[in-house]
């Protein structure tokens, strides 16, 4: 009686790599599901922060006066200098991305950590800007203080401070919903940095630096539109 061998099937990680999850037939497949499901969530914070916008550009209209001399007490040139901070570690994203797909470890953990630096720059200054307007009593509440301020080019009327308050308002709500999403995006950095040390990614898996780099990406666009509305309002001195 000769002896018969069964053969075992291999597992879909036995071909494609440990990195595969069971419910996906292929690499492809599931790097594709994992972008289309980025690009939805950041469809939806496209509208999120959208009503936000249409709230800031109605108010606007209606104040524009005395949105313009709210803003006026902003210092632009610390927001100029986060817009820089910020285009630059979209540039050593895109390094850390290349990085990713064409197998350079050093190059993707030094990519990875110029990022984190430049996040955490962003925060510091933001957080500059905050205790400047704790200041000077422009945060929004009781302790909120815009007396004896004059419009723009109308010496002769003075900003109502109950108009100026909804200024500091959304500039609140906008640029700290803004860093609370910068605080998130350098968690994910920094989970990428570990495992990025640890040598997860390869040219055949790089999916998560990509999809945080989307992230990213969209974060600083955000800063994009929020520098002219709020810092570059109505820029004179």
């Amino acid at each position: 009686m000769s002896d018969s061998t069964v053969a075992i099937p291999s597992s879909p990680h036995d071909a494609h790599g440990p990195e595969l999850l069971h419910h996906f037939a292929d690499a492809q497949q599931q790097r594709d599901s994992a972008s289309l499901g980025m690009w939805i969530f950041l469809a939806t914070e496209v509208m999120f922060f959208g009503g936000l916008f249409c709230a800031y550009l109605i108010y606007r209209l209606w104040y524009f006066g005395d949105f313009a001399a709210a803003a006026q007490t902003l210092n632009y040139k610390l927001g100029a200098t986060n817009t820089a901070v910020l285009i630059c570690s979209s540039l050593t994203v895109v390094f850390a991305v290349h990085a990713a797909q064409v197998g350079k470890r050093a190059m993707l953990i030094v990519s990875l950590i110029l990022t984190l630096i430049l996040g955490f720059a962003f925060l510091g200054i933001k957080a500059v800007e905050y205790t400047e307007k704790f200041e000077l009593h422009h945060v929004p509440g009781p302790s909120f203080q815009f007396d004896n301020v004059r419009v723009p080019g109308h010496p002769d009327q003075l900003v109502n401070p109950r108009h100026a308050e909804i200024y500091f308002a959304l500039y609140f709500i906008m640029t700290g919903l803004h860093a609370l999403h910068m605080i998130i995006g350098i968690g994910i950095f920094t989970w990428l940095l570990i495992t990025a040390w640890k040598g997860r990614y390869t040219p055949k898996y790089f999916t998560p630096v990509e999809i945080g780099g989307l992230y990213w990406h969209f974060v600083d666009i955000v800063w994009i539109y929020l520098f002219p509305l709020l810092y570059l309002i109505d820029l004179h001195k």
